[in-house]
């Protein structure tokens, strides 16, 4: 059958029919930048109303593209908020004048859902004040613009930490509550939205609202996870507990699925504070196991120590030196395994970061180890959430798709506590069918400054995302430049649903437009 020729810059008019993505070339599933009709009388609303616009294409060029570096657009203009009235009157004039709006904290997508593709950009990041550190209910309140990790230098302060916060602290807090938020202790306490206990959030239209498990319930689900959609979170309170340096152990496996199967029996078992896979490859398999206490750490070693089939540095050591006397042929591969365990692992315990042998403060080590190792000028990092069961399968599945596209890679595996089945996890990367704990995994090459066509990099990500729609799974980013496989994931019934609510809530469908709808 002969595919027809489709213009340059097309995008269907709805983008996640089920028909979305046929006949257009993957370089061209980015939106078209918008035409900017209404622009200069969106701006004098604005300006008539005292909130501050930015239109220099210096200022505009910062935002050009995320972290994954594979989309860019310029807004027409950026709008840094130094309050939840500045964003009100600025989302209810864009109803008004129908001007796009897209809001970016930290920039970490990947698929160019926090790039603006014309149209006004929010700047979050002005709103970075913490109001308030409450020990009497082990909660804090901030403003979401703000970094995770300035988030914890403020707790530290105070013998404070958070929770639950993603790996890499220069998301926001916002943007984090409405994606999720996964860290190496999410088996056990949940992901970062699940900490929330209260939000502050300006609706699609503009109306300020607070929101808790009972006020505003209904908005609040549509937030959290929520991708964007349904509101710009302003403030959040957060459930805190007191700091406590850690205590990590490492298992060295060669079989991913031995390693999903310990990570799984600790997560199952609550058998330790937190644990992950990261792996450097799949020939080098690690499973970090850490610990709040010294006694979590002995219950561990007399209860649980003995089950594992990991093994320790030397004794795996010496099983790769075997392997690879073997297999004299992939002798570059050793020498990349080797290479990269001597410059990442000594990044954990680095001497300014420890005391007693323990880790005084992960968010830096963890943090810092993130943006140095993986980060570059281009990141892809499809993914895959799935309920026990499948995890091994999926995993297995995912990594034979990057053997086949990229020499090195890196592997993150972790669980994430389920609260039940609200209303938030629908349609977001819990999958549908998970009970009590959900797992995921990243699948992300080692770009470094190699160069890949774009063409390249989206077939890989297609190849992932395939595998989640033959094992019904689902995805911890979705939107953007996949957004033609949501209806492949989820039911036509949850799909429709959430658009209907979607443009009730925001008639003009003017926030955040290029994420899902």
């Amino acid at each position: 059958m002969k595919i027809p020729i489709i213009e340059r810059g097309f995008i269907p008019p709805d983008p996640v029919a089920p028909d979305s993505l046929k006949g257009i070339p993957r370089q061209q599933t980015n939106p078209v930048r918008w035409k900017g009709d209404s622009w200069q009388d969106f701006v004098d609303h604005l300006k008539a109303d005292g909130v501050i616009i930015r239109q220099e294409r210096s200022e505009c060029a910062v935002f050009d593209t995320d972290s994954g570096g594979l989309a860019y657009g310029l807004p027409h203009g950026i709008v840094r908020p130094n309050s939840a009235e500045d964003i009100s009157k600025t989302l209810k004039a864009a109803q008004t004048y129908k001007v796009p709006v897209t809001t970016r904290g930290g920039g970490l997508t990947t698929e160019g859902e926090s790039v603006a593709f014309g149209g006004l950009l929010l700047d979050m990041t002005s709103m970075n004040n913490v109001l308030e550190i409450n020990q009497e209910t082990m909660t804090v309140r901030t403003e979401a613009g703000i970094f995770w990790h300035q988030l914890a230098e403020m707790l530290r302060r105070d013998g404070m930490d958070y929770l639950s916060a993603p790996l890499n602290l220069t998301a926001s807090v916002g943007g984090t509550l409405g994606v999720g938020g996964i860290d190496v202790n999410s088996p056990r306490l949940g992901c970062s939205a699940d900490q929330a206990v209260a939000l502050q959030v300006v609706t699609p239209t503009g109306e300020i609202v607070e929101c808790s498990e009972t006020e505003n319930p209904e908005l609040m689900e549509r937030v959290l996870l929520g991708y964007g959609q349904f509101g710009v979170i302003t403030e959040a309170t957060l459930k805190i507990r007191k700091f406590s340096p850690i205590t990590m152990k490492y298992f060295y496996y060669s079989s991913l699925r031995t390693a999903i199967e310990d990570l799984q029996f600790i997560a199952k078992e609550d058998a330790a504070d937190y644990c992950g896979i990261l792996t450097i490859i799949d020939r080098a398999i690690t499973l970090l196991v850490a610990f709040d206490s010294d006694e979590r750490e002995k219950e561990f070693n007399e209860r649980w120590r003995k089950k594992m089939r990991g093994h320790g540095e030397i004794g795996f050591g010496i099983r790769m030196a075997l392997h690879y006397l073997l297999h004299p042929w992939r002798f570059k591969e050793a020498l990349y395994i080797i290479g990269r365990r001597l410059t990442l692992f000594p990044e954990f315990s680095r001497t300014e970061f420890m005391r007693d042998n323990k880790i005084v403060d992960r968010t830096v080590v963890f943090s810092r180890a993130v943006w140095k190792y993986w980060g570059g000028r281009q990141m892809v990092i499809p993914d895959l959430s799935a309920k026990a069961e499948k995890f091994a399968e999926a995993v297995e599945r995912g990594n034979a798709v990057c053997r086949k596209y990229f020499k090195y890679y890196t592997l993150y595996c972790v669980g994430i506590k389920l609260r039940g089945r609200l209303p938030r996890y629908e349609m977001s990367c819990i999958p549908a069918d998970a009970s009590d704990i959900a797992y995921g995994c990243e699948f992300e090459p080692m770009l470094k400054d190699m160069d890949y066509s774009r063409d390249h990099l989206q077939a890989f990500k297609n190849e992932i995302y395939d595998i989640g729609v033959d094992m019904g799974l689902s995805y911890y980013r979705f939107g953007g430049m996949m957004k033609g496989y949501i209806r492949r994931v989820f039911p036509d019934e949850v799909v429709d649903r959430h658009l209907a609510m979607k443009r009730e809530a925001d008639p003009a469908m003017i926030l955040n437009p290029d994420v899902i709808f």
